[in-house]
């Protein structure tokens, strides 16, 4: 995640299909015959923000990813109305 908050990539990293370019990045790794992903949004520019990270099984997550990518947005915009975040 280092990488990301410095505004790099990982080789292994790339834009998750369905979220309109590069704002949702997606790390995928295999490990002992599984495979894991991890998602992530850099569309903030205070902060990197971890929307899934799971072993890969069902196509159901791309779901659970959208709505934890709303409830991000939401808490971005109300911290940073709020002054928090600065």
């Amino acid at each position: 995640m280092h990488s990301a908050q410095c505004g790099g990539e990982y080789e292994s990293v790339k834009a998750l299909k369905g979220f309109g370019g590069r704002g949702v990045l997606e790390v995928v790794e295999d490990f002992e015959g599984n495979t894991y992903r991890a998602v992530y949004t850099v569309r903030f520019a205070e902060a990197v923000d971890v929307l899934r990270a799971f072993q890969k099984k069902s196509k159901i997550e791309i779901e659970l990813i959208k709505m934890r990518l709303r409830v991000a947005e939401d808490d971005h915009r109300q911290r940073f109305a709020r002054g928090e975040g600065k």
